[in-house]
Order: structure tokens, then C-alpha cells, then sequence
């Protein structure tokens, strides 16, 4: 249908049709997740690329392997004790009810190595390591260190990052195996002396449900938990929201997502662990 010819001077101009008021656009649910997550692996794999540049700040390295070592080193051979008790105590009262006490080395041992140990070091590193490198690059952030950085053409990723995750890594691999030696010795002590067990029952059935292997998944554990609790302390660290108190919201984030990540982790790892390694005796 064709509009009306108008003759000038026939009248007043119609008005025009009022515009239709644009309707508000709504966040889509799960965008801000997953953007977070995206930015997260991203800065997982640029720290995994820029590990291999040059030059590697070797200083920087040992400096951050020293400071997350001797912040956690106390506090994992404290806490591993109780743990290593509190399995032995429970096994062993289980292992009595059941009628098969001399299992209860074995399967106590199993546990501290494979999962008490690497989680223990884990939570140890993202409480106290991660935290403290969290609100370290957190403060450089809004004191605009690390936007001169980049103005400099210095890359903060592998200035800063790549040698604290690598810290929280080594230190990851060498507490765990503290921790798994303090945690059997205290579950033997308790076992023997609390429970009265039988000492030569406890390392026999050590060796004959322990495998080297068990080892193995304890410290691809630790190395790939140093390496979440590290990346995330990071990640949060660049990207705090507001001030020193958005710093400080960025260090309670960091530890709580980096808990969650690593027993979800933890059950991923297991689970693959058992379907492709054959239990000893099985």
C-alpha cells in the first residue's frame, strides 16, 4: 500500500511514530563463569609457553622457592602427624571389627601416600604460599607496577608468574614426600603403641599392598596441585576489583577456588589412577 501524496500547505506535518523503547539487555547466565574460566586456562597455558623463553629469572625462582618452602614446611610436618594418627586410628578400629588387623599398615600407609599426603601439601601451599603471592601481585596491580611492565615491553607473565608457579611446584614435590614419611610414622606410632598392634604385621602388610606406582600418582598429585594452587593464586592476583580491599577479597577467592579445584581434581586423578593401575594382589 503506497503512503498519501500530501499537498504542501494542506495542514499541519503528522507527527512521526513514536520510537519503540529498547528493551534492556539481560547478562546471559554463566557468561561471567565462563569468561573467568577462559581468562584462568589462558593464563595456565601462556605460564606453560613462557616457562620455555628466555631469559629464565633463576633468582627470582629460588627466592620464591624459598619463601612458600619455609612458610609451609613447619605447619606439613605438624599437620601430618595428626592426619597420619587419625587414619591409623580409624583403620586399625575397622580392620578389628572386620577380623583382618593385619591389613591395617597397608591400607593405612595407602592412604597417607596417596591421598591425605599430596592434598595436605596442596592446602598448605594455596593457605599460606598462594595467599601471600596472590596479594603480592594483587598490590603490584592497582600500584600500576605491571601495566609498566608491559610498557616497558617486559612480560609480567614470565617476570613474575612462571617463577612463583614453578616454586609452588618443587615445593609441592619435595614437602610431599616429608609428609608422606611423617604421616606413616605417626600412624605406625599410633597404631603400635595406642591400638597395640603388632609391629612386623604393620610393615608386612605394608609391602604387600604398597607398590611403587603408589608413589608415582603422589607426586604427579602434588605437581599438578602445586600448579593450581599456583596459577589461581595469580590469576586472582591480576584481577583484583577495586582497591587494597579488592586485594584482599582476591586472596580469600584464590584459596577458596583453589580448594575446590583441587579435590575435584583429586577425584579425577584417583579415579584414573585405579582403572589403569592394577592393585597390587589383585
Amino acid at each position: 500500500m503506497t503512503a498519501p501524496i500530501r499537498v504542501p500547505g494542506a495542514g499541519p506535518e503528522p507527527s512521526p511514530p513514536p520510537a519503540r523503547a529498547a528493551l534492556p539487555r539481560r547478562p546471559v547466565p554463566g557468561t561471567g563463569a565462563l569468561r573467568e574460566t577462559g581468562q584462568l586456562m589462558t593464563l595456565a597455558a601462556t605460564t606453560v609457553r613462557d616457562t620455555f623463553r628466555r631469559p629464565f629469572q633463576m633468582r627470582e625462582l629460588i627466592e620464591q622457592f624459598w619463601f612458600v618452602a619455609s612458610v609451609t614446611i613447619l605447619p606439613a610436618a605438624l599437620v601430618s602427624i595428626p592426619f597420619g594418627a587419625v587414619i591409623a586410628l580409624q583403620v586399625g578400629s575397622l580392620a578389628q571389627q572386620l577380623g583382618a588387623q593385619s591389613f591395617t599398615g597397608g591400607a593405612s600407609v595407602l592412604a597417607v601416600i596417596q591421598q591425605a599426603s599430596p592434598l595436605i601439601v596442596a592446602l598448605l601451599i594455596a593457605g599460606a604460599g598462594g595467599s601471600a603471592i596472590c596479594a603480592d601481585l594483587g598490590s603490584r596491580k592497582i600500584r600500576e607496577e605491571l601495566d609498566a611492565m608491559e610498557v616497558m615491553g617486559v612480560s609480567p607473565v614470565q617476570r613474575l608468574i612462571v617463577p612463583r608457579v614453578l616454586a609452588t611446584m618443587l615445593v609441592a614435590v619435595f614437602l610431599n614426600g616429608l609428609v608422606s614419611v611423617v604421616g606413616t610414622a605417626g600412624g605406625y606410632f599410633f597404631n603400635v603403641i595406642v591400638q597395640h598392634g603388632t609391629p612386623g604385621a604393620y610393615l608386612s602388610s605394608f609391602s604387600a599392598l604398597a607398590q611403587l606406582p603408589d608413589l608415582y600418582i603422589s607426586e604427579i598429585k602434588a605437581v599438578i596441585f602445586g600448579f593450581i594452587a599456583g596459577i589461581v593464586a595469580a590469576y586472582r592476583g591480576l584481577h583484583p576489583k577495586g582497591g587494597p580491599k579488592g586485594v584482599g577479597d582476591a586472596v580469600n577467592q584464590s584459596v577458596v577456588i583453589t580448594f575446590l579445584l583441587l579435590f575435584l581434581v583429586n577425584v579425577v586423578l584417583t579415579a584414573i589412577y585405579l582403572q589403569l593401575v592394577p592393585q597390587k594382589g589383585a
